[in-house]
């Protein structure tokens, strides 16, 4: 399956948490286009900018909204490919700016794409064997249901 893994970091948290994410994937077999929205746009993805499945990550800039560099990808991916109905989100935020702001950018992002899968929200920065799991099952549940439901053939749930 290919997987595009785009994602906006201020800190180096949310890089840290892609990081994670992405090796899961790979660990699964899947082919992953990486995107660090910062400094590249949805040209790294080549000619075809179309994927089996979409993460998108980001922190959450000033109460809770989506930092720049994210919005603009997001614009990129939406005039190439419109609204891709696989798609799932995850981020680093911090329960001190207020629970109405923690991670608000993630719930943005959910919220505009109309997500079916769960959120994956780190507090502040992924570490320890807790977040570690979390992380594992988190992309393991986004894994299971995209090959359930677009890969039903055995054969064809790897690319």
């Amino acid at each position: 399956m290919r997987i595009l893994i785009a994602f906006a970091s201020l800190s180096g948290n949310t890089r840290d948490l892609a990081r994670m994410v992405r090796a899961r994937c790979e660990a699964r077999g899947h082919a992953v286009t990486w995107i660090e929205t910062d400094i590249q746009g949805l040209a790294v993805a080549g000619p075809d900018p179309c994927h089996d499945l979409y993460l998108l990550g980001s922190w959450s800039d000033n109460a809770g909204r989506t930092p720049p560099e994210m919005k603009r990808f997001i614009a990129e991916l939406v005039d190439a490919v419109g609204k891709p109905g696989n798609l799932a989100v995850f981020g680093t935020g911090e329960t001190q700016w207020g629970d109405e702001y923690y991670c608000g950018a993630v719930r943005r992002m959910a919220a505009f794409f109309g997500s079916r899968h769960p959120r994956l929200e780190i507090e502040q920065m992924p570490h320890g064997e807790r977040d570690a799991l979390k992380v594992q099952r988190w992309t393991d549940r986004i894994l299971d249901s995209t090959e359930t439901t677009d890969h039903a053939d055995p054969a064809r749930r790897f690319a």
